[in-house]
């Protein structure tokens, strides 16, 4: 156990918090089930990680659609209604029917579920985003005030330890201090610039231009002025 490490354990039997988490560095735990997410609600917690794997035949599934049957969708939706929104859009890119898009959905569903309970709001804005670009290969600070993200498919989010942030923001290509990468599939939620003073976790997503290269990622976000209108069940009856 680092110096780090042992000096936050300290803090939570201090505080009589119970220890669900691992200190990875100031302000930066693991966890190892979904509903220990919720720790990111401690004001001195900026970067919860849930180490999880995803069953293998998933895995393998994800690796083997067609990149052009990879969605690029976003919906602004109540937990209960995720899967009624998703299917048809992801019919509509193609992404093959089946066992395994079930359980792609399931896991989505369960993660909306975690978000919304976590920010006690009773939409979450998701975004399942296809990348085959460098997208925000800059590193930075989100402009809100919780975020979570997995990666499905492809290379992980990187991010940089908070003693180092202020560096690798203003040395950007040239930072050559720690850069941690989540592993595969495992799921982050942290803080943003808004939501205080000094908060935001520092990261970027990873440069994958000229690789040949496509990501599968899932983004939540409450609502904000850029948000899609909350989507509604049709309940259209024909004639």
């Amino acid at each position: 156990m680092t110096f780090v490490q042992e000096k936050m354990e300290i803090q939570s039997v201090a505080l009589g918090v119970p220890k669900t988490s691992t200190p990875l560095a100031e302000g930066v735990c693991s966890v190892k089930n979904r509903d220990d997410l919720v720790e990111i609600n401690d004001p001195r917690t900026e970067l919860v990680i849930w180490e999880r794997s995803l069953p293998m035949a998933l895995r393998d599934w994800l690796d083997q659609v067609d990149d052009t049957a990879l969605p690029y969708i976003r919906v602004f939706v109540a937990p209960e209604n995720l899967r009624p929104a998703l299917e048809p859009l992801l019919d509509d890119c193609g992404m093959p029917k089946g066992k395994m898009r079930d359980l792609l959905i399931k896991d989505i569903g369960d993660l909306v579920s975690a978000f919304a309970l976590i920010t006690d709001e009773e939409r979450v804005d998701v975004r399942l985003e296809r990348i085959d670009h460098n997208a925000c290969w800059k590193f930075h600070r989100d402009t809100v005030e919780i975020r979570l993200v997995t990666t499905y498919r492809g290379s992980t989010t990187e991010w940089v330890l908070p003693d180092d942030a202020e560096r690798a923001v203003a040395e950007q290509k040239s930072f050559d201090g720690s850069l941690e990468s989540l592993s595969d599939h495992d799921v982050a939620i942290f803080k943003g610039k808004t939501a205080g003073p000094n908060s935001g976790i520092v990261h970027r997503s990873p440069p994958i231009d000229g690789t040949g290269e496509t990501r599968l990622l899932l983004c939540l976000n409450k609502q904000t002025v850029v948000s899609p209108a909350p989507w509604v069940r049709d309940e259209t009856i024909s004639a």
